[in-house]
């Protein structure tokens, strides 16, 4: 997908909003257990109920990692389903891989060609060499861990480095890469004052940003230093949104906190 069509899918649906698929089956309504792959049988009803509310979807990889080889089968059944019967949505694996070259280029291989992912989120610590492998697949977009949400990331995200700040040093940086047009950014809806010095470095790509919600983050902050002409924002919300209730009524309960965020997102934009 480029994102011109991406684009298009925002201005269309007057909607921004990304929703990520993190699944806990400690989490989910109790019926969904007595299913032959919970995991799928959840994710299927959500996506069902909000698809014409967001624009991308977002599965975290270790929520399905940590169920073995049938959480790994419920994430390929979760894909095939949205690239089969709503292949307009932006899919974006959040694996927050990042290694040397040739096991960059097998990661890559599995969530752009196996998989069939629009996108992956990377880590860049390791520099160019380690990104460059996703950045290589045509059509397929690579999301840097910019400036994330947690306690964290003041460690070293925030520090100074030739008195410059440690993740605009990683921003400037990767602008110098191969194929650095399918870049997009982490930017956490917590660090919204950052935003406005993020977008004086890449005024035109695309910033995921996560933590508005559950985290704590403020959409209105966010948009209000982020927004581009194109618009340029994936806003995401997982726990708010399919943990909204855990009963049977789950779908219809996060089809309508999917809804109260795109509504404010439709306001926005107007």
């Amino acid at each position: 997908m480029t994102t011109q069509q991406l684009t298009e899918q925002i201005k269309k649906k007057k909607s921004f909003l990304c929703i990520g698929l993190d699944v806990d089956l400690d989490k989910i309504p109790q019926h969904l257990l007595q299913e032959d792959d919970p995991v799928f049988a959840f994710n299927k009803a959500i996506i069902d109920a909000t698809h014409h509310l967001c624009v991308a979807y977002k599965p975290n990889i270790a929520f399905y990692e940590a169920y073995g080889l049938k959480g790994w089968q419920a994430l390929e059944k979760t894909i095939q389903y949205l690239n089969e019967n709503y292949s307009e949505i932006f899919t974006i694996a959040d694996a927050k891989r990042g290694d040397i070259g040739n096991t960059s280029s097998r990661y890559a291989k599995a969530f752009f060609e196996d998989l069939a992912f629009d996108s992956i989120t990377v880590a860049p610590y390791m520099g160019k060499d380690s990104v460059e492998p996703f950045l290589a697949f045509e059509g397929k977009h690579t999301i840097l861990l910019a400036l994330t949400s947690n306690e964290g990331a003041s460690d070293f995200q925030t520090q100074k480095v030739n008195n410059k700040k440690l993740y605009e040093q990683v921003i400037e940086t990767s602008k110098t890469w191969k194929n650095a047009e399918n870049l997009m950014y982490v930017v956490g809806a917590t660090k919204a004052e950052h935003i406005a010095e993020i977008r004086q470095i890449i005024p035109n790509s695309f910033l995921l940003v996560p933590g508005v919600g559950a985290q704590g983050g403020n959409l209105q902050e966010v948009c209000k230093y982020g927004l581009n002409d194109n618009v340029g924002l994936l806003i995401n919300s997982s726990r708010e949104i399919i943990y909204a209730s855990n009963k049977t009524d789950f779908a219809q309960a996060a089809a309508k906190k999917a809804s109260e965020l795109q509504q404010q997102m439709k306001e926005i934009l107007n």
